[in-house]
């Protein structure tokens, strides 16, 4: 019983893991469903033409900044959600096995202390 229990948690967290949106390398969080995070250009103030262009770059950067910032919020929320389900569902799982290790433990006791 013990063991089928330990097999289902097991493939519980391993089902949870492959849908999961975001990845975890070495404790920092990335989402992986949003592309490459935008990066910022340098403002180049040698002549007005090469300000003005480097202008046109940050000005496309921030379009692409506001369509990347909303896409890891959502992915950070399921994963969060996600995260804190299968946990619960695992406290639950262990608190069920915990009663019941309890309670047999407890019968067999009284079976024992009734001979």
């Amino acid at each position: 019983m013990i063991q089928r229990t330990f097999f289902t948690v097991i493939m519980l967290a391993a089902t949870v893991s492959v849908c999961s949106a975001g990845t975890i390398t070495k404790g920092v969080w990335s989402p992986s469903g949003c592309g490459a995070e935008p990066v910022l250009p340098a403002l180049n103030q040698a002549t007005a033409d090469t300000y003005n262009k480097s202008v046109k770059t940050i000005n496309d950067w921030q379009q692409k900044v506001g369509a990347y910032s909303p896409c890891v919020v959502k992915e950070a929320n399921e994963d969060n959600a996600s995260i804190a389900k299968s946990a619960n569902e695992k406290q639950g799982k262990l608190q069920a096995l915990t009663e019941k290790v309890h309670a047999d433990t407890e019968a067999a006791k009284a079976k024992l202390d009734s001979k």
